[in-house]
């Protein structure tokens, strides 16, 4: 039964500051491949509940909430507060937390882990003060816009300054590795940085960060629980958008979401998957995805329903026009990934 809680309570907390150098995972302590976990059998895809995601209702934020501090990691504005029960929660404002909790609920849904997120619209934050970043989503009187709350605990734990690479991590050429690139691109998340641009450099930028050029980060993290390495991606901010170069990609877009959806798979080549895809390191998600990759994905996300994707979207702050335009979008790509496992798709243009 702990066991079954602690996966329950997956939670993330702030990749390493700008300039703070990411471990691999093969430093972790103890570690060892047999023990690292990337996916498990969700089971009946088609009862997962997306309105509420990993942590369920049970989970859910409650008010009043108190005001702790500003959490500046990141780019996105953030704050930490505690709600009603003493829980613990960071809020992310701004143009990723809709898909943020979107995008890391669909993974959950098809066995992926995730961190318990929610989308509250609306909130009053008690005690509010000093905002610097934030100072634009919380009014003088503590009321809040839209945010995304994120679940912080002591347990599991959350593997603070150790990462891994899309190419440099244990379940490199499985199924579940390339099941969740796969995923990356069905919600168009182009910022796929991993433990080379932090240990790097850069240049990874998005247009609204030119100031941050040679900025660091990754968005893959690693989680103990119980005895074994969750691996995972705790940042799906940038989703949901247009996929592109630093000037035309963007984020909770569904217009150009929708747009895109039209060259989402291009064909298959030698067995390989062709994309429309385009990113901030395109290879690192798109290359070498087998069409029996997509066949081993889609059993599990070719059973999600239309009113599931609803669900998750209207939870996760999305107009119901929004809803049915990217449930619309999503599952046109769904279809053509189903074409493409059963060789109805052509083969790539050379």
């Amino acid at each position: 039964m702990r066991t079954s809680i602690l996966w329950l309570l997956l939670v993330t907390a702030p990749a390493a500051p700008a300039g703070e150098r990411s471990k691999s995972y093969e430093e972790l302590p103890g570690f060892r491949p047999s023990e690292a976990v990337l996916w498990r059998d969700p089971g009946a895809v088609e009862e997962r509940d997306l309105r509420y995601g990993p942590g369920g209702k049970a989970l859910e934020p409650k008010a009043p909430f108190t005001f702790e501090k500003e959490d500046m990691v990141g780019t996105s504005p953030k704050v930490q507060v505690h709600d009603a029960n003493g829980r613990r929660w960071v809020v992310k404002f701004g143009d990723e937390s809709r898909p943020d909790t979107f995008a890391s609920r669909l993974a959950w849904a098809v066995g992926y882990y995730a961190e318990p997120n929610y989308f509250l619209e609306g909130e009053t934050i008690e005690g509010a003060h000093g905002l610097k970043r934030a100072h634009k989503y919380i009014d003088e009187d503590g009321r809040a816009q839209g945010g995304r709350f994120q679940l912080r605990t002591k347990d599991p734990q959350y593997m603070s300054g150790y990462s891994w690479g899309w190419r440099e991590n244990p379940f490199v050429g499985t199924a579940p590795m390339n099941g969740l690139r796969v995923l990356m691109m069905l919600v168009s998340n182009w910022d796929d940085k991993d433990i080379r641009d932090n240990n790097q450099g850069g240049p990874v930028v998005a247009y609204h960060e030119m100031a941050q050029w040679m900025r660091r980060g990754t968005n893959n993290a690693v989680m103990r629980v119980g005895g074994a390495y969750v691996f995972f991606v705790d940042d799906w901010g940038a989703s949901m958008g247009k996929w592109g170069n630093a000037v035309g990609r963007n984020k909770w877009d569904c217009a150009g979401f929708r747009e895109e959806s039209a060259h989402f798979v291009r064909g298959v080549r030698d067995g390989e998957m062709e994309w429309g895809f385009d990113g901030l390191h395109t290879a690192n998600v798109a290359a070498g995805i087998r069409a029996a990759d997509v066949r081993w994905l889609l059993q599990y996300l070719g059973r999600l329903t239309d009113e599931q994707l609803r669900a998750g979207l209207l939870a996760s702050g999305a107009t119901p026009d929004e809803a049915y335009c990217y449930t619309e979008a999503l599952r046109m790509r769904i279809g053509q990934l189903q074409d493409a496992a059963s060789g109805r798709t052509a083969a790539a243009d050379e």
